[in-house]
């Protein structure tokens, strides 16, 4: 496994696409457009990825036309590839900013000292009550029980991480973390779960200027 591993990544390009997918979730056009290759080629990159058990494929919670790439982290123990990334502070943002941006922010403050808050493209009236219940069963805590819109919260030096297929096809520029809409208590028990190993992975990787 670990040749194979090697192998996969012994080519520059492969090797550039994980470091991305590290970070967050990607369209097979985003990582096309950022290695200037055709979609056969990517396709073999990405293939080669695949069969090593580095990416996933999947179709966007929000539009089912498009599709994301995600980074598969486990096999990378076995070669501790650690990408990083700087940022002052960190925004993470949903649609509604009621349930998942909220909740991935109070886990980023209890795994980094670098600050973090969350925002909403289309913000609601409040926080998801049921979202703040899960927060208080897992011992963490809201910086906030209201909502805020981006163009009120994001500064121009803040790492903005996506949460939210719609919230990242409407934002365009930011870390994305395709993680789906909770519906029920147990979808909330399994998005925090999502999240939290998202954050596990960023926050490792994580530094202040």
């Amino acid at each position: 496994m670990r040749a194979a591993l090697h192998h996969a990544l012994s080519d520059p390009v492969r090797l550039g696409i994980v470091d991305l997918l590290a970070v967050g979730d990607r369209s097979p056009g985003e990582l096309a457009h950022a290695f200037d290759l055709t979609s056969n080629l990517l396709a073999h990159h990405l293939k080669v990825l695949r069969d090593v058990g580095l990416v996933h494929r999947a179709r966007s919670h929000a539009d089912g036309r498009r599709a994301y790439v995600r980074l598969l982290p486990a096999p990378l123990e076995l070669l501790r590839v650690t990408p990083s990334v700087t940022a002052p502070r960190v925004v993470f943002v949903c649609t509604r900013n009621g349930a998942r941006s909220p909740l991935a922010a109070a886990v980023w403050r209890t795994r980094s000292a670098i600050p973090a808050t969350s925002a909403g493209t289309h913000p609601g009236p409040r926080v998801n009550p049921r979202a703040l219940a899960v927060a208080h069963r897992h011992g963490l805590r809201f910086d906030r029980e209201t909502t805020a819109s981006v163009a009120e919260v994001v500064r121009e030096d803040d790492l903005v991480v996506a949460v939210c297929d719609k919230a990242y096809e409407e934002l365009g520029s930011a870390v994305h973390w395709s993680v789906p809409d909770p519906r029920t208590d147990e979808d909330l028990e399994d998005v925090l779960a999502q999240l939290t190993e998202r954050v596990d992975r960023l926050a490792a990787i994580a530094g202040a200027p």
